[in-house]
């Protein structure tokens, strides 16, 4: 079913998942800014956040369609370091994309850190 109706607007995917004698649940992507079809989150949050924006987020609004690059702006680690326990900081936001490898996430990404 998922596969049948992704593409679909969001009306025919509700017809057909009703058709089918399944109840549609509605759910959507958002970011903090879009604007000449470059997404922008500014995540000053918890790791599991930034991990959703990167590999998540600005990979659903690439692959729609809708942006050519996604800008993640987070805290370098001298502002994290003044922040609560658990936030993402840049330098090792960047280790983690590096890690994983050339063409993952398969969206252009630009990280920004910003520090004190």
């Amino acid at each position: 079913m998922i596969r049948k109706t992704l593409a679909m607007p969001a009306e025919e995917q509700k017809r057909e998942i009703e058709a089918a004698g399944e109840k549609p649940i509605f759910s959507y992507n958002q970011t903090d800014f879009v604007k000449d079809r470059v997404a922008v989150e500014v995540q000053f949050g918890k790791y599991a956040f930034v991990a959703y924006d990167l590999f998540v987020k600005h990979l659903a609004f690439y692959i729609g369609d809708h942006i050519d690059v996604g800008i993640e702006i987070l805290p370098m680690k001298s502002l994290q370091s003044r922040m609560s326990s658990g936030v993402a900081y840049y330098e090792g936001e960047l280790y983690n994309v590096i890690r994983q490898g050339r063409g993952v996430p398969a969206v252009p990404l630009v990280l920004v850190g910003i520090e004190p």
